[in-house]
């Protein structure tokens, strides 16, 4: 028996883990697939006329154990990975493409959507409908359903090259990751180094065989606290070309032309369907319309944000040369010196912060802010199968009792486990006959595991990742709209980013601080004066991150937004992009493209622009709670019954506008980021 293949049997209908072996996977995929087809062509077969109902919310309920199968596996590959999985994804990526496309390209299938788009009355449909009528059309059309016969076949093999290059891109950066270690043998070279990142280098070292010794990796739970606190600069430098030297070594783990590969690959796809480029292809579907409108959306930051870059560049170097005399402030320097100068600057830094962030307290703190917000309660659940031991899984009510959600909490590094943090799902929300269908939500995320004599204590910056990956994991818990594929974070990209970074703005706010920020020996909350220097001290380099940012923004659209077939060399040509973005001398055997893996393993290629945009809605949405209280439940009502319900069910901005009255300003974001002069 399949597990993947068999339903649930269980209230939630969450995996049984503990059942799914490796040799599942294929076959299962392989059978619902070929059951998928049968749905697929009851429709194509059906001899009443085509509508909304027999046609278009047909193909929206097909296919659902095949979509749920095929989250769990790559879910897994992403969480919980190992190179018999990364195989077995080698073999049904191209299967789902072809598949995909099988679909997209069924003529017959496209006669009768079409049909429908144009023959429906739509006074008579939901606006929710309209939407997944037209998303239905444009599916097809952006696919290929225009091409011809030829045109078609050669989409296909586009589609399945481009699953198993971005693959092998995504392998390529995870294996060079987990084959770096620094050994460090002498405990002089750990000073500077606060005692939680002492202690798990040694835990680190333990576990790869390094016994009485000290590791330092490049997951960012180690990478980082290195960079920030390492006094050897020597050692700091080697970290760093290390970190950004990743899968651009010339060996059989480089990614040049991988990169190379699927820019052109991309390319081609959207001349085949009649676009410029891949990034008018992307953007036709996003807020920002346009790489043209992206462009001068980044360069109007930029005119506020590069010369307070280079200032803090400056200060930064000045301080670094005062204090030990560096002639030139390399990037191994900079975490360290602004580290150094933000501690004189506002009596700050992690090491006086962290006691008051005890995972657990942060995890509690969020769950209420949840229920202070949108009432929600999250009652941990161990009868719930889990994948891994270190994951936790929570049932979520609302203030009514009813249930909302599952919702899996995953916060530690493993070797299994790609680096960074984000949100998934297991299964997404719907509405069919049975009734309501709840979301199955998941964090993910790689913070420091509890040593021997302390507890997982976090960073700021910590903090405010698990504050801003729960705000994802809201907009899938909150979901309340009839399609699966318009809910929850189902969204525009450049939209997608709002419920996430809104949350943050929590994170600085005394009134929700005292919610969580308790000293984890004492228990004493965070002091008055702790909270006003992180306020003090949140722009603290803000010009320097805001063009960092807009560097990869604009890495971004110039690998996506114009003809790249003739570039021979990955590094100059990103040298070439960001040297009008970048205020730190460029360091050489480094490359960042070819560990870029937002936009070439993940889905925000021609988007990473999205994540400033997102500042622009978060920054004035937060305003408008700031003017009314950050707990004022009329407008957290509001937030939520207009954007965190509704998921894509609607255009972006129609949303947004029913929320807050009007378009976001871009002077907001330059208000707090203190920008703005």
């Amino acid at each position: 028996m399949n597990p993947l293949i068999n339903k649930n049997d269980n209230p939630f209908q969450t995996p049984y883990f503990s059942q799914i072996k490796n040799e599942h996977y294929k076959p299962a995929i392989e059978a619902l697939i070929n059951q998928a087809k049968v749905e697929i062509d009851s429709i194509n077969k059906l001899s009443e006329t085509p509508n909304f109902k027999n046609t278009v919310e047909a193909l929206e309920f097909s296919g659902k154990q095949l979509d749920r199968a095929s989250s769990i596996f790559f879910n897994l590959n992403s969480a919980e990975t190992s190179d018999e999985m990364q195989a077995i994804a080698r073999e049904v990526s191209p299967l789902l493409t072809e598949f995909s496309n099988d679909i997209l390209l069924n003529e017959a299938l496209f006669k009768k959507v079409k049909s429908v788009y144009d023959s429906t009355d739509r006074s008579k449909l939901t606006p929710e409908q309209i939407t997944l009528l037209d998303k239905t059309y444009k599916g097809f059309v952006r696919n290929g359903a225009l091409l011809n016969d030829e045109q078609k076949q050669k989409l296909r093999s586009i589609d399945v090259e481009l699953s198993k290059l971005s693959l092998q891109f995504g392998e390529h950066v995870l294996a060079e990751t987990n084959k770096y270690a620094l050994v460090l043998e002498n405990e002089t070279d750990l000073k500077g180094l606060p005692d939680y990142a002492i202690e798990q280098a040694a835990q680190d070292a333990t576990d790869k065989g390094h016994e009485g010794k000290w590791v330092i990796t490049l997951d960012y739970p180690s990478y980082v606290p290195f960079m920030t606190y390492a006094a050897n600069r020597k050692l700091r430098k080697e970290l760093s070309i290390a970190f950004s030297s990743k899968a651009f070594k010339g060996d059989d783990l480089d990614n040049q032309e991988t990169v190379k590969q699927i820019v052109k690959l991309r390319n081609e796809r959207a001349a085949l369907l009649g676009y410029k480029t891949h990034a008018d292809f992307i953007l036709e579907e996003r807020m920002a319309e346009s790489p043209k409108k992206v462009l001068a959306f980044l360069d109007e930051i930029q005119k506020h944000g590069i010369e307070a870059a280079k200032n803090d560049v400056k200060e930064v170097e000045a301080f670094a040369k005062k204090l030990d005399g560096i002639e030139k402030l390399e990037r191994w320097d900079f975490g360290y010196y602004s580290e150094k100068l933000k501690m004189e600057k506002y009596s700050i830094d992690d090491e006086m912060l962290k006691p008051y962030f005890k995972l657990e307290n942060v995890v509690d703190g969020v769950f209420q802010t949840a229920q202070k917000l949108f009432g929600l309660t999250f009652k941990k659940n161990d009868e719930i199968e889990v994948y891994h031991p270190d994951v936790t899984a929570y049932e979520v009510k609302n203030e009514k009792g009813e249930h909302m959600a599952i919702f899996y909490a995953d916060f530690f590094p493993r070797p299994g486990k790609r680096a960074g943090a984000w949100m998934t799902l297991f299964a997404g929300q719907y509405k069919d006959e049975l009734g309501d269908h709840r979301p199955l939500v998941s964090n993910i995320c790689n913070f420091t595991k509890p040593g021997k004599s302390k507890p997982s204590l976090l960073t700021f910056d910590e903090v405010t990742t698990l504050f801003h990956e729960f705000g994802h994991a809201l907009h899938g818990i909150l979901s309340n709209v009839q399609y699966e594929s318009l809910s929850g974070p189902s969204v525009y990209w450049d939209f997608v980013e709002l419920p996430s970074q809104i949350l943050e703005n929590w994170c600085y706010e005394k009134e929700c601080l005292d919610l969580f920020a308790k000293h984890y020996e004492t228990g004493e909350t965070i002091p008055e004066s702790l909270v006003e220097k992180i306020k003090e001290s949140a722009n603290f380099l803000e010009g320097y991150q805001t063009m960092r940012q807009l560097g990869f923004g604009k890495l971004d659209m110039a690998w996506h937004g114009q003809d790249n077939s003739s570039i021979t060399s990955v590094s100059d040509f990103e040298r070439d992009i960001l040297k009008n973005t970048e205020v730190l001398s460029p360091i050489d055997g480094t490359n960042m493209s070819c560990s870029f893996s937002h936009i070439f393993q993940g889905g925000y290629s021609a988007g990473y622009y999205s994540y400033k945009w997102a500042e622009v809605l978060d920054a004035d949405a937060f305003e408008y709670f700031k003017e009314n209280g950050i707990f004022n439940k009329e407008v957290a009502n509001k937030f939520k019954d207009n954007i965190l319900s509704q998921g894509g069910s609607e255009h972006p901005m129609t949303l947004y506008k029913r929320f807050r009255g009007q378009e976001p300003d871009v002077k907001a974001l330059l208000r707090r980021a203190g920008l703005l002069n």
